[in-house]
């Protein structure tokens, strides 16, 4: 898997770069026939950056060779079995990265001294990165979850992993004083390792977290300590060694119910905010309040989608092939709210009818 978007990589991809830097978005297919045409359509698109790389007189000899090493690459790596709605080259002189997104994104080549970011900052937002510990005696371990996709984390001083062989097990059994696997001093001792570890990757990276175990394993994590305090507990065995798509199916319900109350939640603080006049609606008040800093909140259907160029006061519908055009304007409003310390909730579709399919529940 991919990893995942943090604060630190974000800012570092928003780094300037030495010209140019190229971003190539394409929207992508997960099944057939459609997916068919993927790999065509990246080799076409990916020619079409080959072709502005030769024709910009600012691109040196030397730097355009380097970027159209990346970028077949990147043409050479793309899996279409891990395909998903969306995939985004960034390449610039000396690095490439590929990264695949939930969401469809505009098709376009961008040659710059910065990469394009916001469909990565959207889609991030819409898969609502998460984490999972599992908790067992003798292995702990913790999985970084985007969507349905969930990898080993190993960059957190996880796992943690001890012996459960006790070389004096024999005369313990003797004297009657061999304890619970959860009740003796090192068993608590490795749950305080795992709370310590835990608080660090929390403070990191703040997400939602779930915990998978035996009930007794869970019930040691929180007797130990306090960073799984807030975690949704599924009382699952068997998962501290995986494997991932068992570790997926495990929190599924967690996370489908997770969901449905957050959309909740989102609708009704959507609703408090327009009883104290703190509510926008429409691509044009909540486009205002964005840029201005002012969305605490900003609530917008799943697949809603718009091009617009900026007209006096508002904003126009336009065209894709419209030079001013911005070609998805979601994505620079999630990418705006995100930056100015707002959050951000998807929703189902037409549930955002009566608001022009994007509100905001606004700081003032």
């Amino acid at each position: 898997m991919q990893p995942s978007l943090t604060p630190a990589l974000l800012a570092d991809l928003r780094k300037p770069r030495p010209y140019p830097a190229v971003s190539v978005a394409l929207p992508t297919h997960r099944t057939r026939p459609d997916s068919d045409q993927n790999a065509i359509r990246l080799n076409n698109l990916v020619t079409e950056a080959l072709r502005k790389l030769e024709e910009d007189p600012a691109v040196t000899r030397e730097h355009a060779d380097d970027v159209a090493r990346q970028l077949r690459s990147a043409v050479e790596e793309f899996d279409p079995a891990r395909a998903r709605e969306g995939l985004v080259i960034l390449a610039a002189p000396g690095e490439q990265q590929t990264w695949t997104v939930c969401r469809s994104v505009p098709e376009r080549v961008v040659l710059s001294d910065t990469f394009l970011t916001r469909n990565l900052v959207a889609s991030d937002a819409a898969l609502r990165p998460y984490w999972v510990l599992t908790v067992a005696a003798d292995r702990i371990a913790l999985w970084s979850g985007q969507g349905e996709d969930v990898a080993e984390d190993d960059e957190h001083d996880f796992p943690l992993t001890r012996s459960l062989d006790d070389p004096d097990v024999e005369r313990k059994e003797q004297i009657g004083d061999v304890p619970s696997t959860y009740r003796d001093e090192q068993a608590r001792q490795f749950f305080r390792d795992a709370d310590t570890a835990l608080a660090q990757a929390l403070a990191a990276e703040p997400r939602p977290l779930y915990v998978a175990g035996e009930p007794a394993a869970i019930t040691l994590l929180g007797e130990v300590g306090q960073a799984a305090r807030d975690a949704e507990q599924i009382p699952h065995g068997g998962l501290a060694h995986g494997p991932a798509d068992a570790v997926a199916r495990a929190v599924a319900p967690a996370r489908t119910e997770r969901a449905e109350r957050a959309v909740t939640a989102a609708h009704a603080s959507l609703d408090a905010a327009r009883g104290h006049k703190a509510y926008a609606a429409g691509l044009d008040e909540v486009w205002e309040a964005a840029t201005s800093g002012r969305v605490e909140l900003l609530v917008v259907e799943e697949h809603f989608r718009a091009t617009v160029r900026a007209g006096e006061g508002h904003l126009i519908p336009a065209e894709d092939d419209d030079a001013d055009a911005i070609e998805d304007i979601v994505d620079d409003l999630v990418e705006s709210v995100l930056e100015a310390g707002g959050e951000v909730q998807f929703v189902p579709d037409e549930s955002l009818a009566d608001g022009g399919r994007v509100a905001a529940a606004l700081r003032y």
